[in-house]
């Protein structure tokens, strides 16, 4: 039976509104049309991607892809990250973190906790926005599983 794929939600949760305009625009450059929900801080992210009775279930039926900045003003990614990966309907969820911080332990504990890609973001505003178009390439051919 062919299924026709759910279309995937780009949930991007990034606090520097600089940065969060720079990554959707580079996203979109490389022909990436996707949903993108985007949060600038963990509670609302974590709001959206747990639900109400924050099970996870809201999100059954929905394929998301998220973009996670670790440095965020009210938790650490590395809280949603985890909660992500240990919930049952929400870790296979793909996740990548895309951060400044570039520290091996820091990248370690993500590929350790469930991250799918770790992404330092370049300091300089051309070499960011290539990443992100790269990362946007990327995005047009991955897959993902299929929802239940």
């Amino acid at each position: 039976m062919n299924r026709i794929p759910t279309p995937v939600t780009i949930v991007m949760v990034e606090d520097d509104e600089g940065h969060a305009r720079l990554i959707e625009k580079n996203i979109r450059r490389a022909g990436v049309n996707n949903e993108i929900v985007a949060f600038k801080n963990g509670t609302d992210a974590m709001s959206y991607l747990f639900g109400p009775d924050g099970s996870g279930r809201t999100i059954v039926g929905t394929s998301c892809l998220v973009l996670l900045d670790l440095n965020l003003p009210d938790m650490t990614g590395i809280v949603i990250l985890e909660r992500l990966k240990s919930n049952e309907h929400t870790r296979r969820s793909p996740v990548i973190v895309l951060t400044t911080t570039d520290d091996q332990r820091e990248i370690e504990r993500c590929y350790d906790l469930g991250a799918n890609v770790y992404i330092t973001k370049p300091l300089n505003y051309e070499s960011f926005a290539n990443a992100i178009r790269q990362l946007g390439l990327f995005l047009s051919v991955i897959k993902l599983p299929e929802v239940e």
